[in-house]
Order: C-alpha cells, then sequence, then structure tokens
C-alpha cells in the first residue's frame, strides 16, 4: 500500500512558495532528499487552510474573462500548478454519497470502486474532510504482461483506510494499487504529480479484484489515437507505418493498438483472422495473447 509519511512540520507555506521550492530542488521521488523536500512543501501548503477557498473564489470570480487562468477547475479536478519540468499540484475534490454532484454523475466519475495503479508517484495530503476509503493492495508490476484476463497472483489486500485530514502519502508508480470509495462527508485533497517524459508509455491497469486479474489497460496517449484515426481514414502512409510500429515499436501497447487499427480495416472474418495470426508471431506476448483472444472470438 501506499507509504505512510510522519512529517510533522506547523510552517505554512503559500502555493508560490511551494513551486518555487519545488522548481529550485526537482521533483524525483527515487531520490530520498527530494522525496522528503517535496513532502515537507506538502504539508506546510496543506497547512494553509484558506488558500484552496481563495483559489476557487478567484478563479470564479474572473471566469468571464478571456485571459483562462493557469489554474483550471472542473467537477473534482483543480489544476494547482501546471506541469512544470518534473511535477504538477492538484486538488481532488471527493464527494460523498450525500453530494449532488455524485448522484447525479455516479461513482464511476470520481474513480470511485475502480481497483487502479498509477503509471507515475504522487504525493498526497488529505486537506479538508474525513477523506476518502480506500481498499489497498500491492502487486509485482514487473511480473505482468498487461493482456485482459491476465491472472495476477502478486496481487494482494493490505487494508481498508482512509486518508483522513493531515495524513501524508506516497503512492509508488507500478506497485500500490486501490479501490476509492466515497468519503463520509465533502473532503479535499492535495496532490504533487512527479512528470515522467516516458509516462506516456508506462502502463497503468484496471484491474478484476474478485478473479485476481488484469481488467484493462487504461492508459493510453495521442500517438495511438492519431495512428488508429489516421489508419481508419484509409491513409497508404499511415497503413504502412501501422505495419511497421506493429512489429516493431517499443510499446507493446502501440503495437497492439496497430493491429487493432489494421483489423478493423479489413475485408471479413477470414482476413481478420490472418490479421491476428501474423500478430501471434511478431514477437509480443502481449500481442499475442490479445490476438488468440481476437481469433477466438471470431470463431465464436
Amino acid at each position: 500500500m501506499p507509504c505512510l509519511i510522519e512529517l510533522a512540520d506547523d510552517a505554512v507555506a503559500s502555493l508560490a512558495e511551494t513551486c518555487d521550492a519545488l522548481t529550485a530542488n526537482g521533483v524525483d521521488f527515487d531520490d530520498p532528499e527530494c522525496l522528503h523536500n517535496a513532502a515537507l512543501w506538502l504539508r506546510r501548503l496543506g497547512n494553509d487552510k484558506r488558500f484552496l477557498g481563495d483559489v476557487l473564489v478567484a478563479e470564479l470570480a474572473q471566469r468571464h474573462r478571456e485571459d483562462v487562468l493557469d489554474s483550471a477547475y472542473g467537477p473534482q479536478v483543480v489544476m494547482l500548478a501546471p506541469p512544470n519540468g518534473s511535477y504538477f499540484i492538484l486538488a481532488n475534490l471527493w464527494p460523498s454519497t450525500d453530494e449532488h454532484m455524485l448522484r447525479a454523475s455516479g461513482g464511476t466519475s470520481f474513480s470511485y470502486g475502480l481497483p487502479h495503479d498509477h503509471n507515475f508517484s504522487f504525493l498526497t495530503l488529505g486537506y479538508f474532510g474525513p477523506g476518502y476509503w480506500s481498499d489497498y493492495y500491492d502487486y509485482d508490476y514487473e511480473a505482468v504482461v498487461g493482456y485482459q484476463d491476465e491472472p495476477v497472483p502478486s496481487l494482494r489486500f493490505v487494508e481498508r483506510s482512509r486518508l483522513e485530514e493531515g495524513k501524508l502519502m506516497l503512492y509508488r508508480a507500478h506497485r500500490d494499487v486501490h479501490a476509492q470509495h466515497p468519503p463520509d462527508a465533502l473532503s479535499v485533497s492535495l496532490n504533487i504529480m512527479q512528470t515522467l517524459g516516458a509516462q506516456a508509455w508506462l502502463d497503468q491497469y484496471r484491474f478484476d479484484l474478485d478473479q485476481g486479474r488484469v481488467g484493462a489497460i487504461v492508459s493510453g496517449g495521442s500517438s495511438e489515437a492519431f495512428m488508429r484515426i489516421a489508419v481508419g481514414m484509409g491513409c497508404p502512409e499511415a497503413q504502412d507505418l501501422a505495419h511497421r510500429f506493429a512489429r516493431r515499436h517499443p510499446s507493446d501497447r502501440m503495437r497492439l493498438l496497430c493491429w487493432d487499427a489494421l483489423a478493423a480495416m479489413t475485408a471479413g472474418p477470414v482476413e481478420r483472422d490472418a490479421l491476428w495470426g501474423q500478430a501471434e508471431l511478431a514477437g509480443s506476448r502481449l500481442v499475442a495473447m490479445e490476438a488468440k483472444a481476437r481469433r477466438a472470438e471470431l470463431i465464436d
């Protein structure tokens, strides 16, 4: 489960001071000194119980202007500091079952009941309210290929707890899994998110806890969407690129996407089966297992 960070500090820092400190030192949660620095400044920012309200009021007061502020808010996420090299800062709003927004939008809109890991590490602090509940698990990412319904024997339940006010935790990329549940009352968390250049190509999974299996890969990027659209429009250059990427791209997820895009352009089930037969032998275990499943669906 995420690492609890015991760090007492009564100092209060503004959002600007926090950003300056993080920018000066960088954010690298694999570096103990950087991790401590980021946790310290998140603690200090969280000690200011007025700043988030001030941010929201300021944005509401200026929403009619054409010059949109750098921080944007939505039904759940408030962007406090946009991506800046190695990090960005968010506030997350967590409605309880008594909130109209949850009843109107449903729990899926707030990731409630969705067991998942993360393809990045982040610090989180309970800022306001009793805090959302989580069922915490961990697993061995390196032992997982990522195909749908893949057994994950290393997936292990740890505990159920909540992110109460003042609780500071580190979520570790590709290790900590949680299924979040609504708090007992409206709550807010503050998060420092680490960013990596390769992050878009790192897989994030949804899990089927009842079966102990991979439910799906839930990460994706614009490159994959562009490829699917270009191939779907019938561009010969795009189809040629898809064939090459399907066999040699370093991301198995992109390889699978290319095979899917090409399969969608085939004339019928016989041609599609032949294409997925090629995919099975293309050198990726993820693609091979997904291709086998696609061929089985054609037979059914």
